[in-house]
């Protein structure tokens, strides 16, 4: 996800840039690698990608101390050593580190060398769109909030269990109670469920409450709730909810409702959603922030083109 919007520090790009990491080093995890590499940044004498030939031992040293304390620029909040460790993947790391160690190589200090990395093309992220081109979204179906005729549509892909989604919805909101005739939102599941373990059935469960009408309450409740998430509790709120608990707990476990999830989340992926929450506004991929006062001149501009096109 957080990931103001012309850097992408926002949540979308942080969750973006922390999932894919994430993904990466729970596959680790199955060789039983994981937790030797998250260790040993600090640590390694040989970074992958990273070639230190030619370096003197001294030289060497001062070369892994310039990537142990430089910044990766790619996003990921981790220094080039960890970044090459643990995403072997970045080019920022990779182009930043190949840098760094041919100051070095060259006579220059720690703090040259990082300055000379820096003042290069890696030393800097290109600044995204704010909206990137449009992609179609399946939406039949899911649950939307806002007028049918709405000149912008905003579809979300959230998971009930993320802190950042739980921030993005008072923010959403608030855009939708600013705009009641012009914008609607429809709510898509994505559900990180190798970070959140409660993902899956909350999905599941807000699902099963839309079977009955009871979308809207069931999601508020759950980001209300998100640090509760659980199967008891879920029953418990679909019963205080009002809603039919047998018929829910049947809907809740059904293939039917798994299978939408996994729809949605396959939606997101085609669409390039890598993290949550992600947002598009007329199917355009928004980067920015979602607060108001950022996405307030996004949504003004989307309205002033349709009415230009008219």
């Amino acid at each position: 996800m957080s990931r103001a919007s012309s850097a992408l520090p926002h949540y979308n790009g942080k969750m973006r840039a922390s999932t894919s990491r994430y993904r990466w080093i729970v596959a680790l995890a199955f060789s039983g690698a994981a937790l030797l590499f998250a260790q040993e940044w600090q640590t390694a004498a040989d970074l992958a990608g990273v070639d230190f030939t030619g370096l003197s031992p001294a030289r060497k040293t001062l070369a892994l101390k310039a990537l142990r304390t430089q910044a990766c620029t790619c996003g990921c909040a981790m220094k080039v050593a960890e970044c090459r460790v643990k995403d072997p993947n970045c080019s920022y790391s990779r182009g930043l580190a190949s840098i760094t160690v041919g100051a070095i190589k060259a006579g220059k200090t720690v703090d040259e060398a990082i300055a000379e990395s820096k003042a290069s093309k890696f030393g800097t992220r290109p600044t995204p769109k704010l909206l990137d081109n449009p992609v179609p979204i399946p939406t039949l179906g899911s649950p939307v909030m806002g007028p049918a005729d709405a000149r912008i549509t905003l579809v979300e892909f959230s998971d009930f269990q993320c802190p950042y989604c739980s921030k993005a919805m008072a923010q959403i909101n608030a855009t939708l109670k600013a705009y009641p005739k012009d914008v609607r939102l429809i709510f898509k599941q994505y559900p990180l469920m190798e970070l959140h373990p409660a993902a899956a059935i909350s999905a599941a469960a807000s699902l099963a409450a839309h079977q009955q009408g009871k979308f809207w309450p069931m999601h508020d409740v759950l980001f209300a709730n998100r640090p509760r998430l659980s199967r008891q509790s879920i029953l418990a709120w679909a019963k205080e909810l009002g809603l039919d608990v047998q018929r829910f707990t049947a809907d809740l476990d059904s293939d039917a409702i798994k299978k939408a999830v996994l729809r949605d989340q396959a939606d997101g992926d085609k669409a390039g959603v890598e993290g949550t929450p992600t947002v598009f506004l007329n199917g355009q991929r928004y980067n920015g922030d979602l607060a108001p006062d950022a996405f307030k001149p996004v949504i003004e501009g989307e309205l002033k083109r349709l009415s230009a096109k008219k």
